[in-house]
């Protein structure tokens, strides 16, 4: 019996194939399951006119999606993060944060596909891929640069410490107010 498979079977061919099996397991197990179909001339043909149908929406995909990397190709993505005293940075720049430039430069990409090779924790540039078909990825450019001046760890611990004292005599300084006029 020759049958047109429907989808890829182990062991036997992939999607499309026409392949010879015995009857009855062409009837009882391949037919019924929806995995194939019988090779007749008007199947045949009626599949692969399926068949051309799909290639096309794929190549217009494809084609977009070759369109859309060109832009991205063009877009010069600059982040501006905090850094330290040696120029790590404070965090990591994130996926998110490069699709919001994305987006300010008018082009909608899912976050989920932009994908580092590994986090950018530290100042410079870097190519970040973007998978947009399993046939297209992009390559955008992000450029790290320093939000200020690096902050040297002991001013911002310093900081921080006189900060609180701060708040701390402000929130003292209401109570003695409060029991000095009962």
């Amino acid at each position: 019996m020759n049958l047109l498979l429907k989808e890829d079977v182990e062991g036997l061919g992939y999607c499309g194939d026409e392949v010879k099996v015995r009857d009855g397991y062409g009837r009882n197990y391949l037919i019924p399951q929806g995995k194939a179909i019988l090779a007749t001339p008007k199947n045949v043909k009626q599949f692969n006119h399926q068949k051309m149908i799909v290639q096309g929406k794929v190549k217009k995909i494809i084609n977009s999606a070759t369109e859309l990397a060109e832009k991205i190709g063009k877009v010069n993505c600059t982040i501006k993060k905090k850094v330290g005293e040696q120029g790590k940075l404070f965090g990591s720049v994130t996926t998110q944060e490069i699709m919001e430039v994305l987006r300010a430069n008018g082009i909608e990409v899912d976050k989920r596909k932009i994908q580092p090779s590994e986090p950018i924790k530290s100042l410079g540039d870097f190519q970040v891929p973007i998978k947009l078909h399993t046939e297209v990825i992009a390559q955008i450019k992000v450029s790290v640069v320093p939000d200020q001046e690096p902050v040297k760890e002991a001013e911002a611990a310093a900081d921080s410490e006189t900060k609180e004292t701060a708040e701390q005599e402000e929130s003292t300084e209401p109570e003695e107010t409060e029991k000095e006029t009962e």
